[in-house]
């Protein structure tokens, strides 16, 4: 009896050795569904594989979370030298030369830290270059820091009362998007700690701010199309160019955009214009 236990034993041993490596290891996981992947990833159930730093499956505590393959950080993808590749071409006469600066830039994204993370190195890099494609058609390289004659303009929805219009406050295009109408400066303000109903100008003020309304902008319109390509971006920030309405807009964004996923890259993908 105790012979044949022995034999089962080693033939148990015999078997897992001779089993294709990612059975009886599955590094890197993709384990079935009720096996953990553990934090040096292998697959299986019990405290050593489900317990801390347990990657995903039925974890016993909240699974830890990984960032995309290969996106890098935003601040390795936005070198000194692209930004200043953009802002070099502004006139030396420029108001928004010396306002925009790249460490604005950073510092403002760290209250969007998924801006620039899409899944993937490309994708992430795609993103980034569509909206450095954008800031620089609407800000002239970053020459512009308020909307050309912006303050002639209405941009006072007067039906919205969630963010009513404060009398004597004006609500055009400021900043890197050039934020525009009170339905944004409203919650762009609430989600960025600054009055935006009351104290519109601070966008053209702070840099920082100025960058923040920006990125929450392209978070909140703009990201949720970012996959149906550049085009759909375009209509997002300015549907009033597509179908026609402004073809030269719509070629001057796309070759941006086109210029920048070169230099970061990566390839263009199909539907750049709307």
């Amino acid at each position: 009896m105790r012979s044949n236990i022995l034999f089962t034993i080693i033939f148990a041993i015999v078997l897992a050795g001779a089993l294709p490596k990612n059975v009886v290891e599955a590094q890197n996981c993709g384990c079935a569904a009720n096996l953990c992947c553990s934090q040096y990833g292998y697959c299986g159930t019990g405290n050593a594989y489900c317990g801390q730093g347990c990657k995903q499956g039925p974890c016993n505590s909240s699974p830890t979370p990984t960032t995309p393959s290969g996106s890098g950080s935003v601040a390795d993808i936005v070198t000194p030298a692209f930004f200043n590749g953009i802002i070099s071409q502004a006139a030396a006469s420029c108001a928004g030369k010396n306002f925009y600066t790249r460490n604005a830039f950073l510092s403002a994204v760290n209250s969007y830290p998924q801006f620039g993370k899409l899944g993937s190195a490309e994708a992430s890099k795609r993103e980034i270059a569509a909206f450095f494609a954008h800031v620089t058609h609407e800000t002239g390289h970053f020459c512009y820091i308020e909307e050309i004659n912006g303050a002639s303009g209405d941009y006072c929805d007067e039906n919205n009362r969630e963010y009513p219009c404060v009398p004597g406050k004006k609500y055009y295009g400021r900043g890197p998007l050039q934020l525009s109408w009170n339905y944004n400066y409203g919650p762009a303000g609430r989600s960025n700690n600054f009055d935006g109903l009351n104290n519109p100008d601070i966008v053209a003020r702070d840099a920082v701010v100025s960058f923040k309304t920006a990125l929450w902008f392209w978070m909140n319109r703009v990201r949720p199309v970012v996959s149906q390509g550049f085009g759909a971006t375009i209509r997002a920030i300015n549907g009033i160019e597509c179908n026609g309405g402004n073809p030269g807009a719509v070629q001057a964004r796309v070759r941006y955009y086109r210029d920048y996923c070169s230099q970061l890259g990566v390839s263009t993908e199909n539907n750049l214009t709307c």
